[in-house]
């Protein structure tokens, strides 16, 4: 998601910078967003040439590299103590930035509530793949300054995309009716009701949906969708429940493309 973010910034002609763990992940990270661009480029998606987009992104290890930066965007998993831990170093080495969460489910208000300036705060939910997705859900913490709901909906159409506003709550609006629809369809496998293909097949062609919810949970990955599934189960009740299905893929190791099984063959 990060390499994606990067990108979406790059081809509108941000000046960006990635913070990695490791120098084996700075590395990685910018042979994926050189590849992205290169493939807009390709498309003709890209204004300037690659040479010139990729010059303006730096990968690194230091944090302090964030100094100066006007909105930092933390894209680390789904795990609130981890993302509170990330934002207050960036609020330490860049106080003056906005920063935003890409969080699919976790709440906006409760991380706010660790920072130093909780009005500069923002949920900025991308969707994966990031550069051919055209939404991005601006999400408002309990906190975050009118101004600032404002100035998030001009970055998300100055890159293109389609902003939609939605207060903060379990799951916000895509998460929750994505991983509603995703479950029922895992349900249907587990009780022999038809094939992940065939359901995924019912909602592309009857639903015009452009990926089955099965694929889409392969390509998102089974345990990010197990985790927001058991998030939502506690915030919001029984109804969100995880099927067995998923919790034996999960245990399994079957996670989806990233592992190369999980409802399809990778």
């Amino acid at each position: 998601m990060g390499a994606g973010i990067a990108h979406a910034f790059l081809v509108r002609g941000a000046r960006v910078v990635v913070v990695e763990n490791d120098q084996a992940a700075a590395d990685a990270a910018r042979e994926r967003v050189a590849t992205s661009v290169g493939r807009a480029a390709d498309r003709g998606l890209l204004s300037s040439s690659v040479d010139e987009a990729l010059a303006r992104l730096r990968v690194t290890t230091a944090a302090g590299d964030l100094a100066g930066a006007g909105l930092v965007v933390e894209a680390v998993p789904e795990d609130a103590g981890l993302k509170l831990d990330v934002l207050r170093r960036v609020e330490q080495v860049a106080p003056d930035a906005v920063l935003a969460t890409n969080t699919s489910s976790l709440s906006v208000s409760g991380i706010a509530e660790g920072l130093r300036s909780p009005q500069r705060f923002v949920g900025l939910h991308f969707f994966n793949p990031v550069p051919a997705s055209d939404l991005v859900e601006v999400v408002l913490g309990a906190q975050t300054g009118d101004d600032l709901a404002e100035q998030a909906r001009q970055w998300v159409t100055a890159l293109g995309k389609t902003a939609i506003t939605v207060q903060d709550s379990p799951g916000f609006a895509s998460s929750r009716l994505g991983v509603a629809i995703a479950l029922e369809a895992m349900r249907m496998v587990q009780e022999g009701v038809a094939s992940a293909q065939d359901i995924d097949t019912a909602m592309t062609l009857g639903y015009r949906h452009p990926v089955g919810p099965l694929r889409t949970t392969d390509i998102v990955g089974l345990d990010v969708r197990l985790a927001i599934a058991e998030h939502l189960e506690r915030e919001l009740g029984p109804r969100f429940e995880p099927p067995q299905v998923l919790r034996d893929m999960v245990a399994a190791g079957h996670l989806g493309r990233k592992t190369g099984r999980g409802f399809y063959d990778w």
